[in-house]
């Protein structure tokens, strides 16, 4: 009962105290929940995204992959060779169980629902053909059918029940069994099983199951698999493995690379050319950036995770400074209270308990608004912030958190100010001595410290936004070596039987009155996608053998995109599997210092010769983070002749010229290809779409600038109001003694100016460091200009003076009568 009683004084003194003191609680509050609100925001992505593919035993579970590498150039690929997946299982020892299976990219599925309606898919992903070892190693709740049964003949399909559901509406799942699913307009199947959606997040976001039999059987779908081709490696091609519990992933890797060696001896292998297989361990999955994930599943990153942890600790160790100076520097306010309470004989303790008290209800106060804010943080980040992210205060790692962070600030804000006010001697302090005790030199050089710390950091937060905004504008504004505005791609279906349609859509496109070019081929100069071969050639002395990027397009290929010859010629319609363009960079790891050289030589593809009939100038085949690579431009085949290049005419000032050529084309697509969405891009928003996790980066570094800033200045204008407060005999001394405003106002700012110059000396080289190793990620990239520094220096001192000048001045104007007459 005694316990209560003081509890509930406790924090009735601490409210009273608020109440006197309303601004500085306000500033506290606000300073706290921004920090706050921002470890909320970011716990929630960071156990979103390391939450990802939980499954049973998944210690054990690993994904074969394979690595390459050509003179040198290293590369990644989630996929493997088929034969692998069937010799895995009576060639390695050591592996429980094993999983492959073929993910099908953007499929055409039509469903015929019962009431007569035909549904159609133009674009369908997360489709799979697999067999029943998937759904022996990943395990499904089966609502009908089962793993045994319901992929064991050719022409079968499984759903999920989101997906049965969506072909099947108003269908109980029984009813569904046996009716017809068909993919790509001729592969007819009929579900044979029903699954339960997977519980969680996970990557494994597949909905369509078709019998590994129908490829076998099915000839599209064959075409697929490469059953003997051991040189051979599609990333849609997938195998899982399961380990025996006392066998090791290095093991397994070592028999899977002896394997290789015996079944494709012909493939050399040394320190600079290599294909060897490796494992991926599951959880590594969701975060691994050089290995494909799933077609619809985004891949996180680790480095971005880590960054937002220490932004969202500066952030919090921000408002912990301002709580930790502004209370510090009232603690002469309190002198009196605290010495009259140790004479009525309370204990340190006490005292402690209670300025932790009143720490306490500050935080709980901070963490209930940044609750109630985070809703609307994540619906301000959307973009940002991955779709699944929600607040749900009913999980108990949601209260868990809350509860921590609640109480780890409390103590990082409340412990040091109250040993600080609790540690004063009570007949020092009513003899009105607490101000020259000798722990006020010591608390003054803490919130110097400490106000330092935060000019660091902000300081930190300018330099870094200005350095990431800079290599953006670097980037979107440098020559690549083509033209890359007024330029639109359109993508056709793949079909062989398509290719006059293709022709026909070509044609009409070039009639618009308001295209200039179009080309044919597949990628354009600057993509995503790699293709590329292995290429010798032999200048009578030696043989060079090179891995060589490839690129389709016809005669107007490097006209629409503004690509210069250095020496030779254009393709011609005659060059189709006879020639090459081939890029500088190519030339001179051939030999040739003179382009011009470089043309006639003879190139071996595999066996087939090619000439080189003219000489590209260099441009980047990716983003800047990539080098240019040895590249050649081929005439396309229909399998590679996809794309329509289109270069549109200038648009007049105002003019909608390019929306009604958009429009037109996309009517003809429909008169074409009925049953197939129209897809195009502007190919300067696919270059800009390059950079979407720095632009990403830049406004995150963006928002923890502002609101470091503002954290920073609102503790500067508490401990302003508080120093101008106790200078003010002085200040009206020296008005009385001929000071002028200016000279008040100086005497106030110089300790600031100077904080911010020691903050400055401070923060450059790590800021420096920090920039250099981000710039690394690039191999063309802008230079780390001393003016960086500069701005963040003289933008940060500016910032401090605007927000102390409302305190400053304001104390430099007052009546000096008043003040000296209230001393």
């Amino acid at each position: 009962m005694t316990h209560n009683i003081m509890l509930k004084n406790y924090f009735k003194i601490a409210l009273r105290g608020f109440r006197k003191h309303k601004l500085f609680t306000f500033i506290n509050v606000i300073g706290l929940s921004i920090g706050i609100s921002a470890s909320l925001v970011i716990y929630l992505i960071v156990h979103y995204d390391l939450s990802f593919n939980k499954f049973d035993d998944q210690a054990s579970i690993y994904r074969v992959v394979t690595q390459y590498s050509f003179s040198g150039e290293l590369g990644y690929n989630s996929g493997v060779c088929t034969p692998l997946t069937k010799a895995i299982k009576t060639d390695i020892s050591g592996i429980q169980q094993s999983a492959p299976f073929y993910s099908c990219w953007e499929t055409r599925v039509k469903v015929a629902h019962p009431d007569g309606h035909e549904l159609k898919l133009a674009k369908e992903t997360g489709i799979l053909i697999a067999d029943a070892d998937y759904f022996n190693m990943f395990k499904y709740n089966w609502l009908v059918g089962s793993a045994k049964s319901s992929l064991n003949s050719p022409y079968q399909v499984v759903l999920t029940e989101t997906q049965a559901k969506k072909y099947f509406p108003g269908l109980s799942y029984q009813d569904m069994i046996g009716r017809e699913v068909i993919y790509e307009d001729s592969v007819k199947t009929n579900v044979s099983g029903v699954v339960a959606d997977m519980k969680g997040n996970t990557d494994f976001i597949f909905h369509d199951f078709i019998s590994a039999k129908t490829g076998e059987v099915n000839s599209l779908f064959k075409t697929y698999f490469q059953p003997t081709q051991w040189g051979s490696t599609n990333s849609a091609s997938q195998l899982f493995i399961k380990l025996d519990k006392n066998t090791s992933a290095a093991s397994v890797v070592k028999q899977l690379n002896i394997l290789r060696s015996k079944r494709a001896p012909s493939d050399k292998s040394d320190k600079a050319n290599f294909t060897r297989f490796d494992v991926q361990r599951l959880d590594d999955i969701h975060f691994n950036q050089h290995y494909y994930s799933f077609d619809g599943a985004r891949t996180a990153n680790k480095s971005t995770l880590y960054g937002l942890l220490v932004i969202a600790a500066f952030l919090l160790l921000l408002g912990c400074i301002n709580f930790i100076n502004l209370t510090t520097a009232q603690a002469s306010q309190r002198a009196k209270e605290i010495g009259i309470r140790k004479t009525m004989g309370s204990k340190r303790g006490q005292l402690i308990i209670q300025f932790m008290s009143e720490t306490f209800l500050v935080t709980l106060l901070a963490v209930i608004i940044s609750v109630a804010l985070t809703p609307l943080i994540l619906k301000l980040f959307r973009t940002f912030i991955p779709e699944g992210v929600k607040i749900d205060l009913l999980q108990p790692a949601m209260l868990l958190f809350l509860v921590g962070l609640t109480l780890v600030v409390s103590l990082l804000s409340g412990f040091y100010p109250a040993l600080v006010l609790s540690n004063y001697k009570p007949v020092q302090v009513l003899k009105s001595q607490a101000a020259s005790t000798s722990g006020s030199t010591r608390k003054t050089l803490l919130r110097k410290s400490l106000t330092v710390t935060q000019f660091v950091i902000a300081q930190f937060f300018i330099m870094a936004t200005v350095l990431v905004s800079k290599q953006i504008y670097y980037a979107l504004h440098k020559d690549l070596g083509f033209k890359k505005d007024a330029i639109v791609n359109v993508y056709t279906p793949y079909k062989v039987s398509d290719q006059n349609k293709r022709q026909v859509f070509l044609n009409k496109v070039r009639s618009m009155p308001q295209v200039r070019l179009v080309a044919m081929g597949n990628d354009a100069p600057s993509s995503g996608g790699t293709n590329s071969t292995t290429v010798k050639y032999k200048d009578g002395k030696k043989e060079v053998e090179t891995d060589l990027q490839q690129k389709f397009g016809d005669e107007n290929y490097i006209k629409v995109y503004g690509i210069k010859l250095l020496a030779g010629r254009n393709l011609t319609p005659a060059d189709t599997g006879k020639a090459t363009l081939i890029n500088a960079t190519y030339a001179k790891t051939l030999g040739f210092k003179n382009p011009v050289n470089a043309v006639g030589i003879m190139l071996d593809y595999n066996g087939k010769k090619r000439e080189v009939v003219g000489v590209m100038a260099d441009f980047y085949q990716k983003s800047l983070h990539s080098p240019i690579k040895p590249l050649a431009l081929i005439e396309p085949m229909f399998y590679n002749n996809r794309t329509l290049h289109i270069a549109l005419k200038p648009q007049t000032a105002g003019g909608k010229e390019w929306k009604t050529a958009i429009t037109s084309m996309e009517q003809t697509w429909k008169e074409l290809y009925p049953d197939d969405e129209f897809s195009y891009a502007f190919f300067d928003e696919n270059i800009a779409k390059f950079y979407e996790s720095e632009q990403q980066t830049s406004t995150l570094l963006s928002w923890a600038t502002g609101l470091s800033i503002l954290i920073s200045c609102l503790g500067l204008l508490g401990l302003a109001m508080y120093t101008t407060g106790l200078r003010t005999k002085e200040i009206g001394v020296r008005k009385v003694l001929g000071a002028t405003v200016t000279q008040i106002v100086t005497l106030l700012s110089t300790e600031l100016i100077w904080l911010i110059a020691l903050a400055f000396i401070l923060v450059t080289p790590i800021a420096y460091y920090a920039m250099h190793k981000w710039m690394e990620n690039f191999a063309d990239r802008t230079s780390i200009s001393w003016w960086i520094f500069a701005l963040s220096g003289i933008g940060m001192l500016l910032i401090a003076l605007f927000t102390l000048s409302f305190q400053t001045i304001k104390a430099a104007i007052a009546n000096p009568v008043r003040s000296l007459r209230s001393e």
